[in-house]
């Protein structure tokens, strides 16, 4: 099992308009800077998307690969696992969101990424603050640019 990084940050909304946005996957190229693709495969029927393929293209990194995703404890958490990837071996991760009762919410960003190449553990924990750094950010900006 691969190590797992944890991030936070606050934004300003509820886990509603939070969980809008995430769940917003053909949005993505729009706000999420290396994500050029995300189409929602499969559906629970409720509008949230349980399957859904990504292209990534990070640079140096690029990758096509399905996540499945579970909304049963909506809006305070999302969580998702990897089906299939070209360069991933395995992928969890989840948003925990936390209604902090100021119209504010507390996300935590939770990821483990198990890549089909060797990497060194120090670069690896790098890239995967990186990879959560920017995501979380993005998100915020995301969020609180359509709730002005």
């Amino acid at each position: 099992m691969a190590d797992q990084s944890t991030q936070s940050i606050v934004i300003n909304a509820n886990p509603e308009a939070i969980m809008d946005v995430i769940g917003d996957f053909e949005a993505y190229p729009q706000w999420a800077g290396s994500i050029k693709k995300g189409e929602p495969l499969d559906d629970d029927g409720n509008g949230w998307a349980t399957k859904v393929a990504f292209d990534l293209d990070a640079g140096p990194i690029s990758d096509s690969y399905t996540l499945a995703y579970d909304w049963d404890d909506y809006p305070n958490r999302v969580s998702w696992q990897l089906v299939e990837g070209k360069m991933q071996k395995s992928q969890q991760g989840s948003y925990v969101l936390s209604d902090r009762g100021d119209g504010t919410t507390e996300v935590t960003y939770n990821l483990s990424v198990e890549l089909a190449i060797p990497m060194i553990g120090m670069m690896k924990r790098k890239a995967e603050k990186v990879i959560m750094d920017t995501a979380l950010k993005e998100l915020k900006k995301r969020v609180e640019s359509l709730a002005s």
